[in-house]
């Protein structure tokens, strides 16, 4: 069955084959005789009760410098196309969340993945809140006395913008750090909402672990080492992917998300987990597959089009 699927994007000259997810997905669906059309965030628009993209078909390749061709730009009514890959990158601000009402629109006639409504009720590091069992010692807050009275408590800790992504903004604090109120000023100038700060966990020096799951299923999972002199794993600051096998731990944090992913439409889901603890779930555009592809032998972006056609 050949589907017209949309992929709402950041441009795909800016992607990195090599590591991109979004990238082997468009592959996948493209080895399945679907039509692939490529459009930007900004491209969306609602007029008299109808959900429009302005997009070009595409055609995607493994080849490095040549990976893409988009032809003639057209309005597309999205309600006419099968499926939606919501996929571009956070943060998740304001314009984040309105793109998730307008897809909500044509939601699930066409089938936007993730679904676009439990996408914007399940902020990355707010959703993880849902499963305090699981997560390290954690602070939401705005009012400074509440972040230094953690401080104190818990000495060596992690601040970072609730709704930021890619590690931008995450910064360790260590006991005897003295410009932590500066670094707070900072924050209240750039960002209205709160921080949210964590116990510092040492592990993370073994790795910060993401896991992948499909449909609630655990599919994979790839550690990523931070580089020396870094606190953040994140692989495009120079975090190192390392093969991975879950511990009974991580199994029990799985099977206790996996309901609740089921029961929300979030069909690929990206969890990260640093010594046991869980620190974020993230539902917007999650990374990882082409690394556990290559240590695992397995082809994740198979089973995620397997589980979208399933609803179709």
């Amino acid at each position: 069955m050949a589907l017209t699927v949309a992929i709402q994007m950041d441009h795909v000259s800016s992607i990195d084959i090599s590591g991109d997810s979004t990238f082997v997905l468009a592959l996948e669906a493209q080895r399945r005789g679907h039509k692939l059309l490529h459009y930007l965030p900004g491209d969306l628009s609602y007029h008299h009760g109808r959900v429009t993209a302005w997009a070009e078909p595409m055609e995607v390749r493994r080849e490095a410098g040549n990976h893409f061709t988009l032809g003639e730009t057209s309005r597309v009514d999205l309600a006419d196309v099968d499926v939606v890959l919501m996929r571009q990158d956070p943060p998740f601000d304001m314009a984040y969340i309105t793109a998730t009402h307008l897809l909500e629109m044509v939601h699930p006639k066409t089938l936007v993945v993730n679904n676009p409504a439990e996408v914007r009720n399940a902020p990355e590091k707010l959703f993880v809140t849902r499963f305090a069992q699981f997560m390290p010692p954690t602070l939401i807050a705005t009012n400074r006395r509440d972040i230094l009275a953690f401080r104190e408590e818990h000495k060596d800790i992690i601040v970072k913008p609730l709704y930021g992504n890619g590690g931008a903004g995450v910064f360790h604090i260590t006991p005897g750090y003295e410009n932590l109120n500066s670094l707070l000023e900072m924050f209240t100038e750039m960002f209205r909402e709160p921080v949210i700060v964590q116990a510092y966990l040492k592990d993370v020096r073994q790795g910060d672990k993401r896991i992948i799951l499909i449909d609630g299923a655990v599919a994979g999972a790839v550690n990523r080492v931070p580089a020396a002199g870094e606190s953040r794993s994140n692989m495009h600051v120079g975090g190192k992917p390392l093969k991975s096998e879950l511990t009974a731990r991580e199994r029990e944090i799985c099977a206790a998300l996996a309901p609740e992913l089921k029961a929300r439409g979030l069909i690929f889901v990206g969890i990260d987990v640093i010594g046991g603890y869980l620190t974020e779930i993230n539902v917007t555009s999650p990374t990882g597959l082409q690394e556990i592809n290559r240590f695992d032998g397995v082809s994740l972006e198979s089973d995620i089009w397997d589980a979208i056609e399933a609803r179709l």
